[in-house]
């Protein structure tokens, strides 16, 4: 069972998972996971392309630009990015991410996912729950009506946690996002909430 509370800042836990958004206080946690797994990460990371008469060098926000960035979106209800933390005992470790970005209401009601997990804590079924209580969360309490995961083809560990959650592949999408410095196409999983008409 998923326990959510109403309003921001969002809280959900599962049997051995809490997922919150980031605190200031969590800064030397948030460095040291994400220091470990750069090279892990790195072919999956979102890059900026090389736009003329754009400056693409700029550097990337702190990690407290990013806490407050995340607070003013989730307050506006635009995108949830949720810190992932794994209980064992009294004893809780930071072991990644998860954003419901993109969020749209009216006509549209939907929005999309995207999350990184810490190498030691990947392959034991973790993502796939923090994946199903988000979208939990976006349907049950959002009331969203479709959420979209895009997976690089070759991410075959990253298409097994969207389909576990119960996400279907609906197509192809080229060269769709710009990752580790090219434009790389991305196969779209969706899932869509049967109790929104």
């Amino acid at each position: 069972m998923v326990e959510m509370s109403e309003n921001w800042p969002v809280f959900i836990k599962t049997n051995d998972l809490i997922i919150r958004p980031l605190r200031l206080r969590d800064h030397k946690q948030w460095v040291k996971v994400r220091s470990k797994n750069v090279d892990w990460l790195g072919e999956w990371e979102a890059t900026i392309p090389k736009v003329p008469g754009e400056n693409s060098s700029q550097p990337l926000p702190t990690f407290y630009e990013m806490v407050f960035w995340h607070r003013r979106e989730g307050r506006q209800g635009r995108a949830f990015s949720l810190a992932i933390w794994h209980e064992s005992g009294s004893e809780k470790t930071l072991i990644g991410q998860i954003t419901l970005g993109g969020v749209m209401y009216g006509a549209m009601r939907g929005g999309h996912i995207g999350y990184w997990i810490d190498k030691d804590f990947a392959n034991r079924g973790l993502t796939t729950q923090v994946v199903a209580a988000v979208t939990e969360f976006a349907f049950n309490t959002l009331s969203l009506h479709r959420i979209e995961i895009n997976i690089r083809p070759e991410n075959s560990p990253s298409i097994r946690v969207a389909e576990k959650a119960g996400y279907l592949f609906e197509g192809l999408r080229p060269r769709y996002l710009h990752i580790d410095g090219q434009w790389r196409d991305h196969s779209c999983y969706v899932k869509e909430n049967i109790q929104v008409n």
